[in-house]
């Protein structure tokens, strides 16, 4: 079944209302990039949302990325800046970029929706964000309160990283603060790995940014800090590809997350299949957005299903299930 003009207008007012909290006379930028009409459908139900608001919407399009974390034109980056509110519904992810770090930087509040489509939109847009940020700052704490983490999973994962003092952070989909930045589908608790330390290997199973569903795995071996992919199938020769184009700093191990949110599902499309309760992410590259020291133009997540993971001597998640 088709979405409906009707049912997306209400995903676009929860966001506009709940999540973002927009106000009368805020500018309001969204920003998208595809000729995919369903994508730009989205972005002109944000527009219609903010403008029953009462605030002063702004519709812009551009071309695509090549690559997540690609930096936008200068004019599209100093228009992110000069906004109250930020909606990037786009193809590829702009959250790691130097243009979104600005913009953060001037307070605005910013929703990122990388590969979000209407089916997506409905199944997650729509979820309870209370129920998902409790859970998200949950298991957050329990991130925080360990300096080693391990994750292993049936497929041949075995991994460990180190987190030191970085802060774990909990994507909520609660943005209302002035400058707070998310995904949105939300629902994910995350943190930037020290740079050197990981080592082990990686078995992504679910999905790979920009290269989509896994039909067979990809596996990555990591020796301090650095990935290199070990795999020899077509979406592992597709990750190479986009990784070598942007330099040794691309393999760097940029993120850790589990997905805290029970409506999304593995659909092949990243944004919403690293929220997947239960799951495990890792990115590879730009970590700068996160409290990391690697600034590369490309930040890929890929997602491993069914994973555990170990704070120092606590188990966090077990074959997927979470444990608190």
């Amino acid at each position: 079944m088709e979405p409906t003009p009707s049912s997306l207008a209400a995903a676009a007012k929860k966001v506009i209302d709940e999540c973002l909290g927009v106000k009368p006379g805020e500018v309001v930028t969204i920003l998208t990039d595809s000729e995919n009409d369903e994508r730009r459908r989205i972005a002109r139900s944000f527009w219609e949302a903010a403008r029953e608001k009462g605030a002063e919407p702004i519709l812009v399009e551009m071309l695509p990325r090549k690559t997540s974390g690609e930096e936008p034109p200068f004019t599209i980056a100093a228009l992110m800046a000069l906004s109250d509110v930020l909606l990037c519904p786009t193809t590829k992810s702009l959250s790691h970029t130097k243009a979104r770090l600005n913009a953060s930087s001037r307070h605005v509040r910013i929703a990122t929706l990388p590969g979000i489509t209407e089916k997506m939109a409905l199944r997650c847009l729509t979820a309870d964000y209370t129920e998902i940020a409790k859970r998200s700052e949950a298991v957050a704490g329990v991130l925080r309160s360990g300096a080693k983490i391990r994750i292993t999973s049936a497929k041949g994962t075995d991994l460990w990283v180190e987190r030191g003092d970085r802060n774990a952070f909990a994507d909520t989909g609660l943005l209302q603060q002035p400058g707070a930045i998310g995904n949105l589908p939300a629902g994910e608790a995350f943190f930037a790995p020290i740079e050197g330390t990981a080592e082990g290997e990686i078995v992504f199973d679910g999905s790979i940014a920009d290269i989509g569903k896994l039909a067979e795995p990809v596996r990555l071996t990591v020796k301090n800090g650095m990935a290199q992919v070990t795999s020899d199938n077509e979406p592992a020769k597709k990750l190479k590809q986009q990784l070598s184009a942007k330099g040794p700093e691309a393999y760097n191990i940029a993120e850790v997350g589990i997905g805290t949110n029970h409506q999304a599902q593995i659909d092949g499309d990243t944004l919403e299949d690293e929220k997947v309760l239960g799951t495990v992410h890792i990115a590879l590259g730009n970590n700068s957005g996160m409290g990391g020291k690697v600034s590369v133009g490309i930040h890929l997540d890929g997602v491993i299903r069914s994973a555990t993971l170990y704070v120092d001597d606590r188990i966090l998640l077990e074959n997927g299930i979470l444990k608190i």
